[in-house]
């Protein structure tokens, strides 16, 4: 009988997420029972300008993360993974930007309240702007021809100046360059009266940029070594960190910097805040960075990659502190991998990235079980480890450089069931499976033009076989065989 390996992929895994399930299903459901998203990325473009082409690194992202909730990101080196975070951190380098119709906002009421006072110049009332102007005018706007693309003809009516704020802010007259803290406040000057509203992450630059990138929302980069400064002791990194954001200094920064290591779990943190980087080992260098990234206390983690140059088994204790940490402060963790392992260990909902776009978004229960797009189905058969002497299935050919404008399916030339549409149709996102499209938690979706019933494979079979080439899944089989996977940012718009 012939084995099936995307079922022998899926029964490879199924003991990491057996052994996750509850802790997984509570904390999605917590999350999604009591807490909106805090942060809503939506058509998320980021390019990169060289003289000779312009490459869509990431290319109309959409996805939310939730308090308590740990978000996966996964992909092949080249998929736009670490552009997406370095996009929500402000980090993106030249020749990069972020175009005009993304929008990055950070919902968490605190945070409203306080930049509503200090930045009083910055902040704008949603509640003035709608009485002071009417929403559907702006569809006539010369410069928001796009929008009809966002908000159907029949929801002109219930739309609001709410929705297109970050989006088409720039375009809006009675909006200015600076400002970009949006709140509902009832029509009344007191900041605590604030019930909703969000930062615009996109519009913000000087000091509303720095309070956010490590105050609000914190990142732990892939190489421990890399992030800290070989010069200066731990403690010293860590009270910089702290006489910045918290405005702690001397014996007060010193003590703080001390209960940072303990928390993540680093014995005698006294004595180790004197040392240097180079006296730590790998596993608790990635822990003292962690500290730094927990020192402000933000509401979100953004890792990158955190224990890809780690062995497996200090990358099980990283990932235990981690689901640890979360737990104590209900963080929203956006977590970045090539390792399918690891997405099975510890994400809530998982978006499967190629070529600078989501291909498909799943609850991890959902995904590994019933994975509908062509990809994501090669992604998991490519993890080692199944029956001994089968040989491990790859993912022909290589993710290719986005330079032109998404007119096709991007994976069709690597793809094994593609038929003559997929080279001719750009897929919109479908809800696939048993999630309900409604609820974002519980949707299962995909774009791929297999679950369109005017494009299906019966209708338009194929007429060739995928292209050949050298390539295949980077790094499947887990952190150790990635030891040497050094993702950096590159004009290209790699994730290498």
């Amino acid at each position: 009988m012939e084995s099936n390996p995307t079922a022998d992929a899926q029964s490879t895994a199924t003991s990491t997420l057996d052994t996750t399930a509850t802790a997984a299903s509570n904390a999605t459901t917590t999350a999604g029972d009591r807490n909106d998203p805090i942060i809503t990325v939506r058509n998320l473009q980021t390019s990169f300008f060289t003289d000779k082409e312009v490459i869509r690194a990431v290319d109309g992202v959409d996805f939310d993360i939730r308090p308590g909730e740990t978000v996966g990101v996964v992909g092949e080196s080249g998929s736009g993974k670490s552009v997406t975070a370095r996009s929500i951190m402000g980090l993106v380098d030249s020749p990069g930007h972020i175009l005009e119709g993304s929008s990055i906002r950070f919902q968490h009421v605190p945070t409203l309240r306080s930049f509503a006072t200090t930045f009083a110049g910055r902040t704008v009332s949603l509640d003035e702007l709608e009485a002071e102007h009417d929403p559907t005018s702006l569809f006539d706007h010369p410069e928001i021809d796009a929008t009809p693309s966002t908000f159907g003809y029949d929801d002109r009516e219930e739309a609001t100046l709410e929705d297109f704020v970050g989006a088409y802010g720039d375009t809006l007259e009675f909006i200015g360059a600076d400002e970009c803290v949006f709140v509902r406040d009832g029509g009344t000057d007191d900041p605590e009266s604030i019930t909703d509203g969000f930062v615009e992450l996109t519009r913000c630059t000087g000091e509303i940029q720095r309070k956010m990138r490590g105050g609000r929302i914190s990142m732990v980069f892939q190489d421990p070594l890399t992030s800290l400064n070989p010069v200066y002791t731990v403690g010293n990194q860590l009270e910089e960190t702290l006489r910045l954001h918290q405005d702690l200094s001397g014996q007060a920064a010193t003590e703080e910097a001390v209960e940072l290591l303990e928390a993540v779990g680093i014995p005698d943190a006294r004595r180790r805040v004197t040392e240097y980087p180079h006296q730590f080992s790998g596993g608790m260098r990635q822990r003292a960075v962690i500290a730094m990234a927990l020192a402000c206390d933000p509401e979100v983690l953004i890792c990158d990659e955190p224990t890809t140059a780690l062995d497996v088994t200090i990358q099980a204790q990283i990932l235990d502190l981690l689901k640890e940490l979360q737990h104590e402060r209900d963080l929203g963790i956006l977590f970045i991998t090539h390792d399918m392992g690891v997405i099975a260990e510890v994400t809530d909902r998982v978006n499967v990235m190629y070529a600078g776009e989501i291909v498909e978004t799943a609850g991890v229960h959902s995904l590994f079980g019933d994975p509908k797009h062509p990809y994501t189905q090669g992604l998991l058969e490519s993890i080692p480890g199944r029956q001994q002497g089968e040989r491990l299935q790859t993912i022909e050919g290589n993710v290719p450089t986005p330079n032109e404008p998404a007119t096709y399916c991007r994976f069709a030339p690597r793809c094994p069931k593609a038929f003559g549409d997929c080279e001719a149709v750009h897929p919109e996102t479908v809800p696939v499976g048993d999630g309900h499209p409604e609820d974002e938690q519980a949707a299962h979706t995909t774009a791929c033009l297999l679950y369109v019933d005017e494009y299906t494979a019966a209708t338009h079979p194929s007429s060739r076989t995928p292209d050949q080439g050298a390539g295949e899944v980077e790094a499947m089989g887990g952190s150790a065989d990635a030891a040497t996977d050094t993702e950096t940012e590159t004009p290209r718009g790699d994730d290498r």
